[in-house]
């Protein structure tokens, strides 16, 4: 079992697409082990992007980030990390794979709807920016043996 933080970014929120998103990881079989509606504050969004800062596009991606609620989830599930970086597609939409969420809905590379940790340990921090160990909630769904061996 494998965890990893999504964050449905502020264009996904404004453009209706919350619901989609979500049922597209669902649907792959992934567990929602927490989620909530935020507004992403500059100290937070400093935090999560610290490896881009002096980056051209730092600034522009604080701006965005923070520029209306996100919806941040945790997902967990056999492989989550790799499956959910799949299922979003290629972090420019215009070379995403047909039939992934930023090939679907998106056309740039600085609207590109949602974020997914790229590794195990990306993904623990990223998950302690946002949750504390309570909100992450262990449960077992009825469906869990129909999806995992």
């Amino acid at each position: 079992m494998e965890r990893t933080l999504i964050i449905i970014k502020p264009d996904a929120v404004q453009r209706g697409l919350v619901g989609d998103i979500i049922a597209r990881f669902e649907r792959r079989g992934l567990r929602i082990a927490a989620m909530k509606l935020i507004h992403i504050d500059e100290e937070l969004a400093s935090q999560h992007y610290a490896v881009h800062k002096g980056k051209p596009f730092y600034a522009p991606l604080i701006r965005y980030i923070t520029s209306s609620p996100v919806v941040v989830m945790v997902l967990d599930g056999s492989r989550a990390i790799e499956v959910v970086r799949r299922t979003m597609g290629s972090t420019n939409p215009v070379e995403a794979t047909p039939g992934t969420i930023r090939a679907d809905y998106g056309l740039e590379i600085g609207r590109n709807l949602v974020h997914g940790s790229d590794g195990p340990e990306t993904a623990a921090a990223e998950i302690a920016l946002y949750f504390s160990e309570s909100e992450v909630l262990p449960y077992k769904r009825a469906i869990d043996d129909w999806i995992a061996e």
